[in-house]
């Protein structure tokens, strides 16, 4: 059966950055389940998967602009310090949520200052092109309630 939309793939990656540096990887753990078409991985990776079936094995390379994005240097932003009065345990590093006109964001800490916090916006691998080799383990159909709900139903987890 081939990968199309509307049915659930398992799928083993590795993912690395242009310098071969992983990123993640579902070695050694259960296979990654999804539904083709309905968003839930990087629109790249998806084109790739299209059309392929359990057994096939490939190289993915994926552009920004198909995974998560170019890099946007309006997304970086300073905060005053006292925004955050009464949070100590704020890192260089860290990530945390913030309420914008468009809904929740994650945004992470890139730079503090006695004064100003710097936040960005950007996900963290936005401007990264994404090398995947990937191993389709599974493609079937996906049942009505898992289109209904959006997402795989595995056994035992609703």
């Amino acid at each position: 059966m081939k990968i199309e939309n509307k049915r659930v793939v398992q799928i083993h990656y590795t993912l690395k950055d242009d310098q071969g540096e992983i990123l993640d990887s579902s070695a050694g753990k259960s296979p990654l389940p999804y539904i083709h078409g309905v968003g839930a991985l990087i629109p790249g990776l998806e084109k790739h998967l299209l059309g392929k079936q359990a057994g096939d094995k490939f190289t993915a390379v994926v552009a920004p602009a198909d995974g998560y994005g170019e890099y946007d240097e309006e997304q970086v932003f300073e905060v005053p310090v006292s925004e955050f009065e009464g949070d100590d345990e704020l890192q260089l590093g860290m990530q945390i949520q913030l309420d914008t006109e468009s809904g929740p964001a994650i945004a992470t800490i890139v730079n503090m200052e006695e004064d100003v916090i710097t936040l960005d916006l950007n996900h963290p691998l936005a401007g990264t092109t994404l090398n995947f080799d990937v191993e389709v383990v599974e493609v079937r159909d996906a049942t009505k309630q898992e289109l209904d709900h959006g997402h795989v139903h595995t056994p035992g987890v609703h």
